[in-house]
């Protein structure tokens, strides 16, 4: 027998929007790396923002920051909550292309939150990780805008 995928060892919880977890909303969840790969596939790449590993080791792409899309995650926009979450509702519930970590945390499972962000960063800690990081980075033209906002060549 198999190790368990990740969807597996996180399943989906019941849709809620209790308090509790539209506070999980404010903040995006992780998509696994394939996760994020469908997502860049459906169109949602300009939506999707860089959170480096605290060593900057790696990179996750996640959904954005409002106002941090196709830029790193920074500090000064996380109070301005997911680009995706509107009216107190997430626009990617339903289609598929919700993150895993979206899709498992909740009210009724406290604590259960950080080993699964912990996993998925280890899922993003790969060569299959930095290459999509990499193709991310070349589809929304992120180095060349970070080149140009740093005045290089």
């Amino acid at each position: 027998m198999g190790r368990k995928s990740l969807a597996e060892k996180y399943p989906p919880s019941p849709p809620c929007a209790c308090e509790t977890c539209l506070a999980y909303c404010a903040r995006p969840g992780w998509w696994t790396v394939e996760e994020a790969a469908r997502a860049i596939e459906a169109g949602l790449a300009g939506r999707m923002m860089l959170e480096m590993s605290p060593d900057r080791s790696f990179g996750v792409l996640s959904p954005a920051f409002k106002g941090c899309e196709v830029d790193f995650a920074k500090q000064n926009h996380a109070d301005r909550g997911c680009t995706f979450l509107a009216d107190n509702r997430c626009e990617l519930h339903g289609t598929g292309s919700q993150p895993l970590e979206c899709r498992f945390c909740h009210h009724d499972r406290p604590g259960q939150g950080p080993r699964c962000h912990a996993d998925i960063g280890k899922d993003w800690n790969t060569p299959a990780g930095r290459a999509l990081v990499v193709r991310w980075s070349k589809r929304t033209f992120f180095l060349d805008r970070l080149k140009i906002a740093h005045g290089m060549k």
